[in-house]
């Protein structure tokens, strides 16, 4: 039976570097697939393109393509399917077709999947009928509509089928759902019918499996003590047959772990009803889902159940939201929670008096349970804790006096002040989260493949 081997070198934007490059090396892949791409990653490459029109891309991918060009001599075969390019696919596209000529790899098509980016049409949406409204509040969308600075539908596997049926070798993507990075490949090999919803479920699985990277072989693991050489992790690949079996694996002599429970953790990262998860392909029922173990670091899934794919595209949307900053400081000696609260305190008490009162504030003491406070109890007095107080407002102006207020502790706070050596905190743009719908029909893809030779 016919088998597609397909591994995930990266989970998201600043993942480990050299995984992308030691899973081509040593997995015997067929496609190479890597995921930069989160709702936050995406705000931050709005701006980018903001400043630069032709910037907007994960810029990592060009030296990790660089890296790959030999091995892509070698292995004239192996494809890359990557959504790196964020909020500008052509730019990022036209970016990897230069590299890989550069390298004399002009036998390597590639090709660049647009149409996600809703942005430019926003106002034709609204004004066609299509509301955006949060999906979660129910709020209607004009309140943010001035301040919105990214629009992105989440795609699905059908463009990345067209692009690799059309001879491509490297296929550049914005957003898309992450599960369709490997749905794509295994729909252009193995031929399988888009309305075959218990093998698109299957394809989709096994994109959840890997779309994290080494969460799958070992990385967030709860036995994490158990994992052998967790810094030499190994990266997933599934294995997937043409019936839609397949089984997770990570190369050899590497280190991680892949079992039962790292596959079952990884299932159910990110699900919220796991009888239906929705994605551009399919409705994918991960209840039906069993888990096997016929081999060490070999994991077996089957039994898969889909549905219908929705008439619809969830659609990330990034809007300004005012601004922030965090500074941080260490207190020691007897009394350090005590200490750092008050000093904490004192910092938001001297605004207040300047006039500079916060829409938000928060004042933390980590060390002393600030991040599991149910958990660990007041009763703990370690000697030492590290003050961490964060502000947010829309006035710039005062989020910039609250960076100044941190060194003047170093003298005229409690006793047992360190760590001030690293100069004010930064104030930084806040980018709100707002989730949306919108029908398929209103949203064109488009392929285009940059062909050297």
């Amino acid at each position: 039976m016919k088998r597609t081997r397909i591994g995930n070198g990266g989970g998201f934007w600043g993942d480990n570097r050299d995984a992308p490059v030691d899973l081509a090396r040593t997995g015997r892949l067929d496609y190479l697939t890597i995921e930069y791409l989160a709702e936050l990653t995406m705000s931050i490459l709005a701006l980018l393109r903001q400043r630069d029109p032709k910037a907007g891309y994960a810029h990592d991918f060009l030296e990790t393509l660089k890296q790959l060009g030999p091995i892509l001599a070698n292995q004239p075969d192996l494809k890359i399917v990557t959504n790196a390019g964020g909020m500008n696919s052509l730019s990022c596209g036209e970016r990897s077709a230069a590299i890989l000529a550069d390298a004399g790899l002009t036998s390597h098509p590639v090709a660049i999947v647009t149409g996600d980016d809703l942005l430019p049409r926003l106002d034709e949406l609204l004004a066609a009928g299509h509301p955006l409204t949060n999906l979660d509040t129910g709020e209607a969308f004009e309140t943010i509509r001035s301040r919105v600075v990214s629009a992105n539908a989440y795609l699905g596997a059908k463009p990345i089928a067209e692009a690799l049926i059309a001879g491509a070798k490297v296929i550049i993507t914005g957003r898309v759902a992450d599960a369709s990075l490997t749905v794509g490949p295994a729909m252009a090999e193995h031929g399988w019918a888009w309305d075959d919803w218990d093998r698109l479920s299957a394809a989709t699985v096994a994109g959840h499996l890997i779309e994290c990277g080494a969460q799958a072989t070992g990385g967030l693991w709860t036995d994490w003590q158990a994992v052998p050489d967790l810094a030499n992790v190994g990266y997933p690949i599934a294995d997937i047959a043409a019936d839609g079996g397949f089984h997770i694996e990570k190369p050899p002599k590497t280190g991680g772990r892949g079992n039962i429970e790292t596959i079952a953790e990884q299932l159910l990262y990110e699900v919220g009803d796991p009888a239906r998860y929705l994605t551009p392909d399919v409705v994918a029922d991960f209840t039906s889902v069993t888990l096997a173990e016929p081999a060490r670091n070999v994991v077996s899934v089957a039994s898969f159940r889909g549905l219908p794919a929705t008439d619809s595209y969830k659609v990330s949307i990034a809007y300004r939201d005012g601004f922030a900053a965090s500074g941080m400081l260490v207190l020691l000696g007897p009394d350090a929670p005590a200490k750092a609260r008050f000093a904490g305190q004192m910092i938001l008490d001297r605004l207040a008096r300047a006039g500079a009162a916060f829409d938000h504030s928060l004042i933390e003491t980590l060390g002393a349970g600030a991040c599991v406070p149910d958990v660990v109890k007041a009763a703990v007095d370690p000697p030492e804790v590290v003050l961490r107080v964060a502000v947010r407002d829309a006035d710039k102006a005062k989020v910039d006096r609250f960076t100044r207020e941190f060194a003047p502790l170093v003298t005229s706070g409690p006793p047992g002040v360190t760590g001030y050596t690293t100069g004010r905190p930064v104030v930084r743009d806040v980018f709100a989260y707002w989730p949306a719908l919108i029908r398929k029909t209103a949203v064109d893809s488009e392929v285009k493949i940059h062909r050297m030779s």
